[in-house]
């Protein structure tokens, strides 16, 4: 059987080779494009949506236009080029758009968008008030505007069985803490607490009178493989299906799981969402490789890792103040469940005393993978796996 090469920064790629009768398994999602021709997919997307009006039929001559980036997105330039060649072709539009892109686990900005924290109330304006009477706080470019542009990437999250929920208008573009109430949601119930996540994200658009929305289905080695434009509800259903290709399927869970991250991973979410999909395709008793720059998990992650229960932690974070806490409790319940009895072992930045601490085995060298892939009976390859969901006869 072939060797499978996979990259490590700073080094030559791994070269992971079984022994005679073991089985490999390379996993990666589809390849897309870059430059000009995502920039024409772009464009086309907005020009000739299924279904609906184009872009530059949602605007009106002296109309004030915002496109709000909720989160990474593949080919950024690309994407901010084709949206203001498609306004551009409205007459008199008020100036040219303001592109806000909203920050949040390091991400970068990209040119010609504006960073959107919400740390300080003068980036917010009240828009309305939830079903409590609370106000509720949106960034001021977008409730100034007269059209709202939500783009968003769709990306599966494979410990949530679902499409990342976070890839949206709100809360990113929230007060700091706007998804606190929601994360404490996921803490308390895991999947369960999607269902509120979704509906408050529906109700802030409907409140914004979001009809425009583009979202934008990632390849891999950060190119673009899709993009679907049109109402939210079509916008998703497109890019769902665009997506598919991110749901490989394998015969048969493997003895171990080798798993890169994507160029999108930003911190301890992804880092979960990486797990869960290699979990997913490794057996109960497997082992799992983790290879990239691994955010170092928060307090409530590492007292669970010292044998703390779970459910009391969680319990301690929600009751708590810090948002910081919640959102920690909410990755720290996610890795437990998804990694049960496997053994995890990093090959990544984190200092060799943390990963220790953690209970985690630590990968002093490329060699130390390849030696455990020699080893293994069978194996499995997630290239950028926080960005799978893999499917097999058996989950």
């Amino acid at each position: 059987m072939p060797a499978i090469l996979v990259p490590h920064a700073g080094t030559d790629p791994l070269i992971l080779e079984v022994g005679f009768g073991a089985t490999a398994v390379d996993l990666a999602g589809p390849p897309g494009t870059t430059g000009e021709a995502a920039v024409g997919l772009v464009r086309t997307a907005l020009d000739h949506p299924p279904g609906g009006p184009a872009l530059a039929a949602h605007a009106v001559p002296g109309d004030r236009v915002a496109v709000a980036l909720a989160g990474p997105v593949p080919q950024p330039t690309a994407v901010i080029a084709a949206l203001r060649s498609a306004l551009a072709t409205v007459d008199a539009v008020a100036g040219a758009p303001v592109v806000l892109a909203a920050q949040g686990g390091g991400t970068a900005v990209p040119r010609g968008a504006t960073a959107f924290t919400g740390h300080t109330a003068a980036e917010t304006a009240y828009l309305a008030a939830d079903e409590a009477g609370r106000p509720l706080y949106l960034a001021r470019a977008l409730v100034d505007a007269d059209l709202v542009v939500e783009v968003a990437s769709w990306q599966w999250d494979a410990a949530l069985h679902a499409a990342d929920p976070t890839l949206a208008v709100w809360p990113a573009f929230g007060r700091a803490g706007s998804a606190t109430p929601l994360e404490r949601g996921l803490a308390r119930r895991g999947r369960k607490g999607l269902e509120a996540w979704t509906l408050a994200a529906e109700r802030m658009r409907w409140h914004l009178g979001v009809t425009a929305c583009l979202r934008l289905v990632p390849g891999r080695d950060g190119t673009l493989l899709a993009a679907c434009f049109g109402t939210p509800s079509a916008a998703a259903a497109a890019a769902r299906a665009g997506a598919m290709g991110w749901r490989p399927r394998i015969a048969a869970p493997a003895a171990l799981a080798v798993a890169t991250l994507s160029p999108f991973a930003t911190g301890p979410a992804s880092f979960t969402r990486a797990v869960a999909a290699a979990a997913r395709v490794t057996t109960p008793d497997g082992t799992i490789c983790v290879i990239g720059d691994v955010a170092a998990p928060g307090p409530v992650f590492r007292r669970w890792r010292e044998g703390v229960a779970i459910r009391a932690l969680v319990t301690e974070a929600v009751a708590g103040r810090d948002p910081a806490l919640v959102a920690d409790a909410v990755q720290a319940r996610l890795f437990a469940r998804v990694l049960g009895s496997r053994r995890l072992v990093l090959l990544s930045s984190l200092d060799a005393a943390l990963v220790e601490e953690l209970d985690f085995g630590n990968a002093r060298s490329p060699e130390a993978i390849e030696r455990l892939a020699a080893r293994a009976a069978s194996l499995v390859v997630l290239r950028e796996a926080d960005l799978l969901w893999p499917r097999h006869p058996g989950g």
